[in-house]
């Protein structure tokens, strides 16, 4: 018998936010109240809502509501990281709460933005936590176990894993840590092989599932061969007890060397789980996103597939054991993270309702599979990719690529596609790409320097996707940037750090190589692929296809002065959400505006300027009648020239 789950899936997700959908017209007088309880929204991270009182008519009247400063901001001076504000707030119990940079947890009202309390668990903003300074947000669960008339502290908790590799619970109300959790509310993620302050943090919010907290960790990339394990842990949501681990990376039964190495014992460290997590707390299924084994550029004394980093995994939720694997990248050289969170959904296939998983990463790859097998829904098929031609490496002769949906980014780039905004620039850009080795997709890295296309941060990134479960659409940023990478000889590398060529260069301590790398721009700082630069995509999830693909933002006040207009289209880091009225909302781009786009064609609605960069993905709500649309505004902590900023900014309609 075919089963349509849209009616049951819709239930489940207007259950989670304690309301029902309004007609258009209604809606614009009034909506139900409710509530954005997890980062994407629901367990599964679909990041829709079902509020329709924003709408295609009314949306280019919204304006700013309120306004919150957290007053944490670090420029990177004085021995500190510069920091950023990524956190996506979720709304519980009326209060809105979320994490700055510095793993401050705050509450405020989602009517006025008025602080209602804030909790800082005083960690050290000098230490090296890779990246920068950041936190995604928290997590939360209501002890069942207690009951309404229970006045004590602590019936709701609220959870964040802070960067120093704490895991710290609070009570929802007033920010207190409860005392009956790990030592004085927290527990020391530290107690894992290899463990190195800073090199093993935290960036991204724990899920819970049942009354288990699972959390991952975020890794330094490209410091040394055997760096922390990625290990994946879940701890009692009352006690903090270790409840159960998993290590995502197999070491193989006899782990060889290369045809061309001599005898070496098999290391590598990492694979760890950075991005978001996924829960089906009906299957107990925690989906689990990995990245890159270490070091990120160089295998040789990690030989295989690596299993399971560049993966999604299902956990379950009682246990730890792995039910699935499935590997999106076999041997990463590229570090092509699996950065995008899992997203839970139920499409039609082949006649039949089927409950799937999408993950898609950094090749720009998007990958649906069976949420009950792993098996993909549309095929996978084992393709031939480029060798390499470094001793002691031993590539993977194929990679997985899904026959649908189609790439969402571009994966090669040849010298005479480059782009420049004058002849200057074209002439640099097709040097890189003539003096590369550039075979396109998984060309593996090299001596000579390999052209990466997509580069480590284009294709899909953390900012992840949304999706439409009455549209059946998936809504995915892209970033279209390649890179290069070049392998040094262990003894040429502290002369080649000193060469004065920009690019970063990292140790990988350990291997026989060192790693420089760079992102592919020109003296204006602007990207050679050609643009646009940052994609809008909605995918048709039911026939795996493409429906539109739009460019977003704009890059014209990036880097340098430019002659005349840039081309649209901007690099982004901040991931899209959903409404039943048919919007899709998302910033994240270079220049600092949210907009709204409508889902079945693209076209942009409206765009609302905002104090910085939005690099997050931000959330909406209904209160007393009310729609509220909320985003994170830093600017990003990696531009250096870009300003930053702490301001939570609320948008509704007059």
């Amino acid at each position: 018998m075919v089963r349509n789950p849209v009616g049951r899936l819709s239930s489940v997700v207007l259950g989670l936010f304690a309301g029902g959908i309004l007609s258009a017209s209604l809606a614009a007088q009034r909506t139900p109240d409710m509530s954005w309880p997890y980062y994407g929204g629901d367990p599964g991270g679909m990041r829709y809502s079902p509020l329709t009182q924003v709408n295609h008519d009314n949306v280019s009247r919204l304006k700013i509501a309120w306004v919150f400063h957290t007053g944490d901001v670090s420029e990177g001076k004085a021995g500190k990281q510069r920091s950023g504000f990524e956190a996506t707030p979720i709304l519980v119990d009326g209060q809105l709460v979320f994490t700055t940079g510095f793993n401050r947890v705050m509450a405020v009202n989602p009517e006025s933005g008025m602080l209602r309390w804030a909790y800082d668990p005083k960690i050290d903003p000098t230490w090296d936590y890779g990246d920068a300074l950041v936190s995604r947000g928290v997590a939360t669960w209501l002890d069942a176990a207690r009951s309404k008339q229970d006045q004590g502290p602590c019936r709701r908790r609220i959870y964040e894993a802070s960067l120093d590799a704490r895991l710290i619970a609070l009570d929802a109300l007033t920010g207190v840590p409860c005392v009956d959790f790990g030592r004085k509310g927290e527990v020391s993620l530290r107690d894992v092989p290899r463990y190195r302050p800073g090199q093993y943090h935290m960036t991204s919010p724990p899920v819970v599932i049942d009354d288990l907290v699972v959390v991952g960790s975020a890794i330094n990339d490209n410091n040394r061969v055997d760096m922390p394990s990625g290990v994946v842990r879940a701890f009692d949501a009352r006690t903090g007890v270790l409840r159960w681990s998993w290590d995502p990376i197999e070491k193989p039964p006899q782990a060889l060397p290369g045809p061309n190495s001599p005898a070496k014992p098999w290391q590598t460290g990492a694979g760890n789980s950075w991005s978001i997590m996924a829960v089906d707390e009906e299957r107990d299924l925690v989906f689990v996103p990995t990245g890159s084994a270490s070091p990120d550029y160089y295998g040789g004394l990690r030989s295989g597939d690596d299993k399971w980093a560049d993966s999604v995994v299902a956990l379950r939720g009682k246990t730890g054991k792995l039910v699935w694997g499935f590997q999106l990248v076999h041997h990463d050289l590229w570090d092509y993270d699996t950065a995008c969170p899992p997203l839970l959904a139920s499409l039609l296939h082949l006649g039949r309702w089927v409950a799937v998983v999408i993950q898609g990463n950094k090749t720009g790859l998007l990958y649906v599979l069976n949420r009950d097998t792993g098996i993909p829904i549309f095929p996978v098929e084992e393709r031939a990719v480029p060798q390499t031609d470094v001793a002691g490496e031993v590539t993977s002769p194929t990679q997985p690529f899904p026959v649908a949906p189609p790439p969402l980014a571009p994966q090669k780039l040849s010298a005479d596609a480059v782009f420049g905004v004058n002849s200057s620039d074209r002439q640099t850009c097709q040097h890189w790409v003539l003096l590369s080795r550039n075979e396109g997709i998984f060309t593996p890295p090299s001596l000579q320097g390999t052209l990466l296309v997509p580069g480590n941060i284009g294709g899909m990134t953390w900012s992840g996707y949304a999706f439409d479960p009455q549209r059946n659409l998936l809504v995915v940023p892209t970033n279209n940037i390649a890179a290069v990478a070049k392998l040094i000889p262990r003894e040429k590398l502290e002369q080649a750090t000193h060469s004065g060529e920009a690019g970063d260069y990292a140790q990988q301590i350990g291997a026989p190589y060192g790693m420089y790398r760079r992102f592919l721009q020109a003296a204006s700082d602007l990207p050679c692929t050609r643009p646009p630069w940052g994609i809008l995509s909605a995918v048709d999830m039911n026939q795996g296809t493409i429906k539109w693909q739009v460019p977003y933002g704009s890059m014209q006040d990036f880097g340098g002065a430019h002659e005349g207009a840039v081309p649209w289209g901007s690099i982004g880091f901040g991931g899209p959400i959903t409404t039943a009225s048919g919007l899709v909302f998302i910033a994240g781009t270079f220049d600092p505006y949210i907009r709204a786009f409508d889902i079945q064609t693209g076209k942009e609605l409206w765009k609302g300027q905002l104090p910085a960069s939005g690099n997050a993905t931000p959330m909406t709500y209904s209160v007393n009648g009310k729609q509220y649309l909320v985003i994170a505004a830093g600017g990003h902590p990696k531009i250096t020239e870009e300003a930053l900023n702490d301001a939570l900014v609320a948008f509704a309609l007059p």
